[in-house]
Formats: structure tokens, sequence, C-alpha cells
């Protein structure tokens, strides 16, 4: 079994449930949205709790379950230019806007990174009269680099 084949299962068991990612994070006892699909996704564990909620959930074997639970290999792209047009705009915008981030990041707190472990990610719908936006807050702790 592996952990690509959990999230086969999950998915396959979500759409005939006719689940939504909301209703999925209320039976696994709340938390982040974000982070509980990144975890059913393959990218993140689930606490044994919310594990044992996921197999009752979609009808997951002993294995299953503890593969919920296991540090994942992360990194979900196959390519390296993704290929789906809504993934493929966040590669875009990394393409355009990443040396600026870098650059204004850098030039307000020095040299270092933002932490994608310390993080914190929020999507929401953002009504709009010219159509609705997309609103993706991220935070993350700032990480400098230390001389040695």
């Amino acid at each position: 079994m592996t952990r690509s084949e959990v999230t086969q299962k999950i998915l396959s068991a979500k759409r005939l449930k006719r689940l939504s990612w909301k209703q999925i994070l209320a039976e696994l006892g709340g938390g982040s949205s974000v982070y509980v699909a990144a975890a059913l996704m393959g990218q993140m564990t689930l606490r044994p709790e919310q594990a044992e909620r996921a197999a009752a959930l979609f009808d997951l074997g002993e294995e299953e379950k503890l593969l919920l639970q296991e540090v994942p290999y992360r990194g979900s792209l196959a390519t390296a230019v993704p290929t789906d047009p809504l993934v493929y705009r966040f590669y875009e915008l990394v393409q355009v806007y990443g040396t600026t981030w870098k650059e204004l990041i850098q030039e307000e707190f020095g040299d270092g990174i933002m932490s994608a472990i310390d993080f914190d990610m929020a999507i929401e719908r953002q009504p709009d009269q010219k159509g609705d936006r997309v609103k993706i807050t991220m935070t993350g702790k700032f990480l400098p680099y230390r001389e040695y």
C-alpha cells in the first residue's frame, strides 16, 4: 500500500459520498481546512484521532489509517512545469513575482526565508461586483540566515 493509493481511495470515497471539504473537516474534528485537505491529499500528517475519524469516514483499513499518520514524502507535482491551469497560475506567480517577493521580504526582514513549516494559510471567497475573487492569505515565520 502506498500513500498515493490512500489518497486515490480517499478522493474516490469523497466523490461517491458527495462530501465537501467543509463536511470532511467537520467530521474530522475541525482545524485548518487547508491543512486537513493537504493531509488527505498526502502532503501532511493527521493526528491519531483525526486518522481514526478519517478511516471511519472513508472506509479505510488499519494500514491506510497508519499511513495517514506517517511523515509523507512531500511534493505532489509530477512535472517541473505544472500543466493544470490553476496550479500553473501559482507557478506563473512565482516566475513573475518570485524575485520581487524575495527583494521586498529581505529588505524588510533581512537575509533569510519565510518558513513553509511554521506557516498558516487561508483561502476565502471575496465577493466582487466584477466576479468573485479568490483571496489567499499566507503567513510564515521569518527565518534569518546565521553566520557560522
